[in-house]
C-alpha cells in the first residue's frame, strides 16, 4: 500500500507539464490573433475614408476607430482573448473535479452513507461521481477501511491516519485546479498598465498634433486623442474580465474545497463515533 501514491503524483505531475505547454503556447498565440484582428478586421478599408486606413476612419465607425488606436490595441485585443481562452480553461478542469452530478448532491450522499455505516456503498458513489474531489473521498475511505482493519492502531492514531491521507490527497488534487489562475490574477494589472501606456502614447500625439507650427493639425489630434481613449477603454475592458473571472473561479475552487472538508470531517466522525 506504501506505493499507492506514485501513480497519482506522476499524473498530477503530467496534467501539470500539460498546463505548462498550453500556458506556453496560448499567449503569444492569442496575441498573434489580437494583431491579425487589428490589422485586417479593425484596419480594414471598408472603415475609413477613401479604402484608405492611413485616412481617418468613417464618420461612427467604431471597428476603424479602434484600428487607430495604435498597435497596442492589438496587443490589449490579445490580453484579452488570453483571458477569455484561460477562463474557459480553468471553467472545464474545475467543472471535471466537481464530477459528474451536482457536488452538493453527492456530499449529501456521501454523508448519508457514513451515517449509516455503508462505507462500501460511499466507495461505490465516489466511483460513479468522478472528479478531484470524489478522489480525495475515495482515499479517506480507504484509509477509513484500512485503519479499520489494523489492530494495532488505537482510535487516535487511526483519526489521525484519516485525516493525513485526506489532507495529503487534497494536496495532490487542488495545485491542478489553481493552475493558471496566476495568469489571469496578473492579467488584471498587466491590462491596466498597457491601457496606460497605450493613452499616454495618444496623448503624446495629439499633444505633437499641437505643437505644429501654424494652426494646429486637427487630424494629428484627433487621432492622438482616438488612441489614448481606445487604449484605455480596451485595457479597462481586459482588467475588468480578469477579475470578475478570477473572482469566479476562486469561488469554485473554494467551494471544492469547503465539500472536501466537509466530507472529511463526516468520515472522521463517523469512524470516531462507531469505536468509542
Amino acid at each position: 500500500m506504501a506505493n499507492a501514491p506514485k501513480p497519482t503524483t506522476v499524473k498530477k505531475e503530467s496534467s501539470s507539464s500539460a498546463s505548462n505547454v498550453f500556458a506556453t503556447f496560448v499567449i503569444p498565440i492569442c496575441i498573434v490573433i489580437g494583431f491579425v484582428i487589428w490589422n485586417f478586421v479593425l484596419g480594414a478599408s471598408d472603415n475609413f475614408i477613401g479604402g484608405d486606413n492611413n485616412n481617418l476612419p468613417l464618420p461612427n465607425n467604431y471597428p476603424g476607430t479602434a484600428y487607430k488606436g495604435g498597435p497596442i490595441v492589438a496587443v490589449l485585443i490579445g490580453l484579452l482573448l488570453t483571458t477569455i481562452v484561460f477562463s474557459i480553461e480553468r471553467l472545464i478542469v474545475i467543472g471535471k473535479a466537481s464530477g459528474k452530478t451536482s457536488l452538493d448532491t453527492f456530499i449529501i450522499k456521501v454523508k448519508g452513507l457514513l451515517n449509516a455505516g455503508n462505507i462500501e456503498a460511499a466507495k461505490a458513489e465516489c466511483d460513479k461521481q468522478e472528479g478531484s474531489v470524489a478522489a480525495v473521498i475515495k482515499s479517506g475511505l480507504k484509509k477509513y477501511s484500512e485503519v479499520e482493519a489494523d489492530t494495532n492502531m488505537d482510535v487516535e492514531q487511526s483519526i489521525v491516519a484519516i485525516q493525513k491521507e485526506v489532507e495529503e490527497a487534497t494536496a495532490l488534487e487542488m495545485p491542478m485546479l489553481e493552475q493558471n489562475l496566476t495568469i489571469i490574477a496578473t492579467l488584471v494589472s498587466i491590462g491596466t498598465l498597457i491601457g496606460l501606456l497605450g493613452t499616454v502614447t495618444g496623448m503624446i500625439r495629439a499633444f505633437a498634433g499641437l505643437a505644429n507650427s501654424g494652426a494646429p493639425d486637427q487630424s494629428a489630434l484627433a487621432v492622438g486623442i482616438s488612441e489614448a481613449l481606445i487604449n484605455t477603454m480596451t485595457g479597462i475592458a481586459v482588467s475588468t474580465l480578469a477579475i470578475i473571472m478570477y473572482n469566479i473561479l476562486t469561488s469554485k475552487i473554494d467551494k471544492l474545497t469547503y465539500a472536501i472538508d466537509e466530507a472529511g470531517f463526516s468520515i472522521v466522525q463517523t469512524y470516531a463515533s462507531s469505536h468509542k
